[in-house]
């Protein structure tokens, strides 16, 4: 016969002060204050319309097709349809407070540090002996061997070795700055000569360089990382009071250092 455990609202939170998950919950439960403020400040509303688009979105991201799906993963989470609701709310809040505070900003934001945005296709092999990835490099120089052979031979990882070392696309920012200088002063197709970094000697082939281009993917990203810099800097600035009762011989009422 199965075991049944009883845990209460204090054991639960007990536990999340013992897996030290409580200055996280307190920045979430800030930046939602902050997020709330700005908005009534800024007379921002959210519209039915919008906010059924906002929970499709929230279905759809968490992969709930069918209503079962929603109510398994409602009762997991502890989550009333009110809950569901909130957190729909929530995101769509969050979305239209980013888009007001910085859709203007995004084009100046981009031509300005636009060399970030640029992307690389590369392959990549890590090597741990120097003196080899030179023998290999003037090789590849004589094609005496090709670039998915060297994978297949010094890639240990699986998914990386079948693939050739291909690592997708990559923009600047993503790689190491001196890994970078050389991926982007490249002439496609291009082998690199080996990079020596802390983490070994890399072995580069530069596929291909991609310009940098304003679409709307990359809108939606340079405005979401404008709002949580924007996030963290009003973080900064509260002052945080937290009053906790998690068990008899836990009591207390303290205010907390600013956020970083």
């Amino acid at each position: 016969m199965a075991k049944t455990f009883n845990f209460s609202a204090e054991d639960i939170l007990h536990q999340i002060k013992l897996s030290c998950q409580i200055p996280d919950i307190i920045e979430a439960m800030a930046n939602r204050k902050i997020i709330a403020d700005a908005a009534a400040q800024a007379n921002i509303k959210v519209e039915p319309e919008e906010l059924q688009r906002s929970a499709d979105s929230l279905r759809l991201a968490n992969k709930l097709v069918k209503a079962e799906d929603t109510w398994t993963w409602l009762q997991k989470h502890f989550l009333s349809l009110d809950d569901f609701e909130e957190l729909a709310h929530i995101n769509l809040l969050s979305a239209k407070l980013a888009s007001y505070l910085f859709a203007e900003q995004v084009e100046p934001f981009f031509y300005e540090h636009q060399l970030d945005y640029a992307g690389a296709v590369t392959y990549e092999v890590v090597l741990d002996d120097e003196d080899l990835s030179w023998e290999l490099f003037y090789a590849l120089q004589e094609t005496e061997i090709s670039f998915q052979d060297i994978a297949r031979q010094y890639i240990q990882e699986p998914e990386l070795r079948r693939a050739g070392g291909y690592c997708g696309i990559r923009h600047r920012s993503d790689i190491r700055p001196e890994i970078a200088a050389c991926i982007f002063a490249a002439h496609p197709p291009q082998i690199l000569k080996p990079i020596v970094t802390q983490k070994g000697v890399h072995l580069l082939r530069v596929e291909e360089i991609i310009p940098p281009q304003l679409n709307e993917a990359l809108r939606l990203k340079i405005v979401g990382d404008l709002f949580s810099t924007w996030l963290k800097q009003q973080l900064e600035e509260v002052k945080v009071v937290v009053r906790l009762e998690l068990d008899a011989n836990f009591k207390s009422s303290q205010e907390l250092p600013k956020l970083a």
